[in-house]
């Protein structure tokens, strides 16, 4: 397979893939502006959202090809999918209060500092919502990356678009 068809390829799924995270931090965008806008808080963070779900697209894609170890090799699918879930929840919460701390340092005299007071505001809030929305996120698209690999490549796209199968007992 030629370059051009490759990153053709690599394209095609970091479209999908970054589509994908671009709805749930879609979703999440909504319901902090939903909240925000009853205590009438302007929000606006879309671009950052965006941003967020092309990294997160292209890291995940990256991660998908890591090997976990062989023990995990030998065990039931849902438990690849439970520890890649909790693994990459971990990197986001290291990240979301590294980015916390990174913009607080100014106002509380240093990064320590910053970090320490997050866990005393109401930023932390902000943290856990972010966190639990892409966990969800995450957890999905590794069982369906799981599924994936079971019933062959493009197969979750092929069952998605086939009719329900009719209930021999309803004929």
């Amino acid at each position: 397979m030629g370059i051009p068809v490759r990153l053709k390829q690599e394209l095609k799924t970091l479209s999908l893939v970054f589509l994908y995270f671009a709805c749930w931090l879609g979703i999440l965008f909504l319901i902090k502006q939903l909240i925000l806008a009853e205590y009438h808080i302007e929000f606006s963070g879309i671009s950052g959202a965006l941003i967020g779900a092309l990294v997160m697209s292209k890291v995940v894609m990256v991660l998908e090809y890591v090997p976990l170890g062989k023990w995990l090799q030998h065990t039931a699918a849902w438990v690849d999918v439970v520890v890649r879930t909790l693994l990459y929840s971990l990197g986001v919460l290291v990240v979301l209060l590294l980015e916390k701390a990174f913009e607080g340092r100014h106002e509380y005299g240093g990064f320590s500092a910053s970090l320490a007071a997050l866990f005393d505001r109401a930023d932390l809030y902000h943290v856990w919502l972010n966190l639990i929305v892409v966990s969800g996120a995450l957890f999905v698209y590794n069982l369906l990356s799981v599924i994936n690999r079971h019933i062959g490549e493009g197969g979750v796209k092929r069952l998605l678009m086939m009719p329900l199968p009719q209930d021999q007992q309803n004929q």
